[in-house]
């Protein structure tokens, strides 16, 4: 393959990259503490901290998406009226760009218990930078500093 053909394909490549949206939420309790979760062993990021949530499926808005997660991962019901569009994280990874809105949530119905082996953790905002977490997570701290500090 000659110089500019590995140029023009790794640049076709780069048109192409595989578009992830994933939904998050800053779950907040009557204290301030921000909910977050330890990704489990076997999946990817394990054992780094993140912001509950997860894929959005094809012909889903996000809004539905954080609704089913937050049921299917914590067992919370959460309305969509409770659920405020706060900020966003744009990240690209080497495999794909990942796409996060973050929403902030002070009211759902139901206790908060972790249904998917993950380790749950009510942490005060000022304490969030102590848990590492993914590339895409750790930009949208200081938004919620600002919020809630």
């Amino acid at each position: 393959m000659s110089r500019s053909t590995a140029i023009i394909a790794r640049e076709r490549r780069a048109c192409f990259v595989k578009l992830l949206l994933v939904a998050a939420v800053a779950l907040i309790d009557p204290d301030r503490r921000v909910l977050i979760a330890q990704r489990p062993r076997g999946k990817s990021f394990a054992g780094l901290w993140e912001f509950p949530g997860g894929k959005v499926e094809v012909d889903e808005r996000p809004e539905a998406a954080l609704i089913r997660e937050l049921h299917e991962e914590l067992g919370i019901a959460v309305e969509e009226a409770c659920l405020a569009p706060f900020t966003f994280a744009s990240f690209a990874y080497p495999e794909f760009h990942l796409l996060m809105p973050l929403y902030i949530c002070w009211r759902w119905t139901g206790f908060v218990v972790a249904r998917e082996n993950q380790t749950l953790k009510w942490v005060f905002p000022k304490d969030l930078r102590a848990y590492p977490m993914p590339s895409a997570d750790a930009p949208l701290i200081p938004a919620l500093l600002d919020l809630l500090v």
